[in-house]
């Protein structure tokens, strides 16, 4: 592409603090770039870090017909605004000055079937369109996020040299990829979050096992995280666990996350990944626990009339009586441990989904490559993504995780481990969902054998569905009621 006299290289439409930081980036690779927002004080703004972050090549733009007419052609703009109608809208207003061959890119949390919609509206009028998943938050759009561009391969063609620039960057290449045709970029990101979600969730119940029945203090908890941190739990999402241990309260006495209301908030993806999974047949247990512990936290103040009318009811704390017989150091361990295996199990069922779908819609996802990327700049980036990625390099027809001969030794090692930790949780009366749905995945998985005929039996009985049998083929009905009734069974 010949760079054009006094012309951008590139686009950004959208200047909160995403589109900022991500813009600021792009700049930063000594990728020129023009940017626009309707309020134009974000212009300014944006234009302002720009000169005071190194007198970045940024040029800002006041109307929309400015904005894309001091791009090179073909033209490339991302739009970073909120999902939904304001996507429509930006795209309706910058493609009435765009050409044939220009490209637009979509990057936020959008839905995958309205990116789809979108990349077929758009090339009625023949303008590329690219949905692109971005993860690391403020901090990753301005230091190298996680990409995960899906749609038009001209259109990624036309900007995998910024993006590979732009992306985190790790041992094995920079964290982005042509991820697919269609929705693919949004749905991986969509399972990203999912599995986000699941990693989340783990980490909460490993902190109330370690703080309620172990005793342990915020100063203790931040010293566990960190040593956790340089094994094989090294992630993002440990290392500000044990940051956030760390931080005092301003206002008052003692660590602000003791401060802070018990209800979580959400923005969709997480509801999206446990809708699609069940759409596809695919267990996500963790995934969902995550969310349902979402929905149940925001009942703050039914939980807490349920605590007054349950204690008068005659409910006892049982916390007390287990904590007095903890060995710390051992349920440390456990937890540990309970924590990476549980981590495996979510990982795997967010795997399986995007293979249903990729099959489902031809997408060829290269699973291998999608652990890869997610290494660096993301929010679930860390250092067993290496080893997952290996998975599926070894075995690109990999089932689950579950089943790779090296994550199978480990679930082995640690389950008793992982046993215990849920056993005391359930004992104590302290909630450990995403524990024990992965678990329960776990034990579901591995056995050959499950009480799934007599479920059939029942569907036959009451619904006439008819079952299999495991001696013979065919499909087979019995009149159980009667057969029942001339039994000699007493």
């Amino acid at each position: 592409m010949e760079a054009s006299a006094g012309l951008s290289r590139i686009g950004l439409a959208g200047l909160a603090v995403m589109g900022q930081n991500l813009a600021l980036n792009i700049a930063e690779k000594g990728f020129p770039i023009s940017v626009y927002n309707r309020t134009t004080s974000k212009v300014d703004e944006t234009i302002e870090r720009a000169k005071s972050e190194g007198d970045l090549p940024l040029t800002g733009h006041y109307s929309p017909r400015d904005f894309v007419l001091s791009l090179q052609k073909p033209r490339s703009v991302i739009i970073l605004v909120k999902a939904g109608t304001p996507v429509d809208q930006t795209i309706s207003t910058l493609s009435e000055y765009m050409e044939e061959g220009d490209t637009i890119i979509d990057g936020g949390n959008e839905w995958y079937e309205n990116t789809e919609r979108r990349i077929w509206e758009t090339e009625q009028k023949g303008i590329l369109y690219l949905g692109m998943g971005v993860s690391g938050g403020e901090e990753g759009a301005r230091n190298g996020p996680s990409m995960m561009p899906g749609g038009s391969l001209t259109a990624y063609k036309n900007i995998e040299e910024i993006v590979k620039k732009v992306a985190a960057q790790v041992e094995d290449g920079p964290c982005v990829t042509y991820i697919g045709e269609g929705g693919s970029g949004n749905f991986v990101k969509m399972v990203h979050n999912g599995i986000e979600y699941g990693d989340m969730q783990l980490i909460s119940e490993a902190y109330d096992v370690l703080k309620n029945v172990g005793g342990l203090s915020n100063e203790e908890l931040a010293r566990i995280f960190d040593e956790w941190n340089k094994g094989e739990l090294e992630s993002f999402l440990v290392e500000i666990t044990a940051d956030i241990f760390k931080v005092k309260d301003d206002l008052s006495e003692g660590e602000l996350v003791d401060k802070i209301l018990d209800k979580t908030g959400m923005k969709g993806t997480g509801k999206w990944t446990v809708q699609q999974a069940a759409e596809l047949s695919v267990a996500a247990p963790t995934i969902a626990a995550s969310l349902d512990c979402r929905y149940l936290s925001g009942l703050k103040e039914e939980r807490e009339n349920a605590e007054a009318i349950l204690k008068e009811a005659g409910m006892v704390d049982q916390v007390g009586p287990v904590r007095s017989g903890i060995d710390k150091k051992r349920l440390i361990d456990d937890v540990r441990q309970a924590l990476y295996a549980s981590k495996i199990c979510s990982y795997a069922q967010g795997m399986n989904l995007l293979r249903a779908k990729s099959n489902e819609k031809g997408w060829g996802l290269d699973l291998g490559e999608m652990a890869r990327i997610w290494k660096g700049g993301c929010i679930i980036r860390a250092v067993f993504l290496d080893r997952i990625k290996q998975a599926y390099r070894r075995n690109p027809q990999l089932a689950s995780l579950v089943v790779d001969p090296e994550f199978a030794k480990e679930m082995v090692q640690r389950q008793a481990a992982w046993r215990r930790v849920v056993g005391l949780a359930v004992q104590a009366g302290i909630s450990t969902p995403g524990m024990c749905a992965s678990l329960a995945y776990f034990d579901t998985y591995r056995r050959a054998r499950l009480p799934a005929n007599l479920v059939q039996a029942q569907r036959d009985l009451f619904g006439a569905h008819t079952y299999e049998r495991i001696d013979r083929p065919g499909a087979f009905h019995t009149e159980w009621t009667k057969l029942a009734r001339q039994s000699n069974f007493k």
